[in-house]
């Protein structure tokens, strides 16, 4: 699969010349979503009543392993995408996962559950980062938002219906095994679509950098430093990611806990790990959409303000309802920023150096998962969990704020 094609042939750019193509893309990231699903509501339970944890720190450990190798395998798929071949990295991905199901459903002890989530964490890295470098390729720059809405609402609606069942059937037939018999269709499936169905989409990047010209930037070194830290897009796009994962690491492994905290059922976490998520998912067609329209910057501050007040409305709730509200205002919030931020950065970054730059934002934006339960964990610890709601909630205001301040309009049509 190395780059040996002669890439200067009949290439279309949009969603109507690469229908099939980029349909296809949008299934396979929907079984990636899934395979996060699996965990998404009854990790934690398991934690605490099959391996007997207390400690909130020790519990989110499986979230900060996940974080960590995920953020690393964003950067590398992207480095990877650059150097060699899109659909090799997909593929790889996928045969990364195929253990995670048996770890999940035999582990006799918590180490196995953190292996699980270290492959997890690659796999998801692969794949998903190269699912949505592939998008961009495809699509073409007039509607990248739209594009990154519909990658996203499949990843995540999928994760929405994947907690959803897997709550409903721990609450019937205990926290394992079933509720992770789907791990093994998802990965079959996505495996079998990336290898015999996808093909590579590393020429419309060529071509696209041929129709951009060259690039100043010409070391890994540059990339990583402008994308982090010296532009002032790419880096406050790249905080705004990682502020965002921070804190959807705390409600990961947090949130459950303070449900059943609060006298809940299995069947009703399992539908408030699922609002969140589908909220985020199901609005992405519609946010994406709507950054092409009206912009970038002022959807990503707003979304960082929406998800602060969602997590203060949790942080004050004692009942389904109140904690329903805070799980929508949550993906509300998170469904304006998701999409809106990939598209910024495919906005700025040249596409030579555009699959490095995803891969630069998804290292900070995953390591945000690790950060975020260390953080959480280690303050619901020291000072109780609903401290640590408050905490993040406030770290998420604040980020909103700094893209408010340094952030410039980044699409094309509406900064003029």
């Amino acid at each position: 699969m190395g780059d040996k094609k002669d890439y200067s042939g009949n290439i279309q750019f949009g969603l109507k010349g690469n229908l099939f193509q980029f349909s296809l893309l949008v299934v396979v990231n929907a079984f990636v979503g899934g395979m996060i699903g699996l965990e998404r509501s009854i990790l934690p339970q398991l934690a605490e009543q099959e391996f007997h944890l207390v400690a909130k720190t020790a519990i989110l450990s499986f979230i900060v392993v996940f974080g960590i190798s995920k953020a690393v395998f964003n950067y590398l798929a992207g480095i990877f995408s650059d150097r060699f071949n899109r659909k090799i990295i997909l593929v790889s991905g996928w045969f990364v996962a195929i253990p995670v199901p048996f770890l999940l459903i035999q582990a006799p002890t918590w180490n196995w559950i953190l292996i699980a989530n270290a492959l997890l964490g690659v796999s998801q890295g692969l794949t998903w980062s190269t699912t949505v470098i592939m998008k961009i390729d495809l699509v073409g720059p007039k509607r990248r938002g739209f594009a990154m809405g519909l990658n996203e609402f499949a990843g995540y609606f999928a994760v929405a219906i994947s907690a959803l069942l897997t709550g409903y059937i721990a609450n019937r037939a205990g926290i394992r095994p079933e509720p992770f018999y789907f791990g093994f269709a998802y990965v079959l499936l996505g495996l079998l679509l990336s290898m015999f169905f996808v093909k590579e989409t590393k020429g419309h990047a060529n071509k696209e950098a041929v129709d951009h010209g060259s690039s100043a930037l010409t070391s890994k070194k540059e990339i990583f430093v402008r994308t982090s830290f010296t532009d002032k897009n790419l880096s406050s796009v790249t905080q705004a990611g990682f502020v965002n994962n921070l804190n959807d690491g705390m409600a990961w492994g947090l949130f459950p806990i303070l449900f059943s905290m609060n006298g809940l059922s299995l069947v009703e976490i399992g539908w408030l790990a699922a609002i969140y998520p589908a909220i985020w998912g199901i609005l992405q067609l519609w946010t994406g959409y709507l950054s092409d329209s009206l912009g970038r910057k002022w959807l990503i501050v707003g979304g960082m303000w929406i998800q602060a007040l969602g997590i203060f409305v949790t942080a004050i709730s004692s009942g389904f309802g109140g904690f329903a509200v805070g799980a929508a205002l949550l993906g509300i919030g998170t469904a304006m920023v998701y999409p809106t931020l990939l598209a910024a950065i495919g906005d700025v970054a040249h596409p030579s150096w555009r699959a490095s730059a995803v891969g630069i934002y998804r290292l900070w934006r995953d390591g945000g998962y690790a950060v975020g339960a260390l953080v959480a964990g280690v303050t619901a610890d020291l000072f109780g969990i609903h401290f640590a709601v408050w905490l993040v909630g406030g770290l998420t205001l604040l980020s909103g704020l700094v893209s408010a301040v340094r952030m410039t309009e980044t699409h094309r049509s509406q900064a003029g």
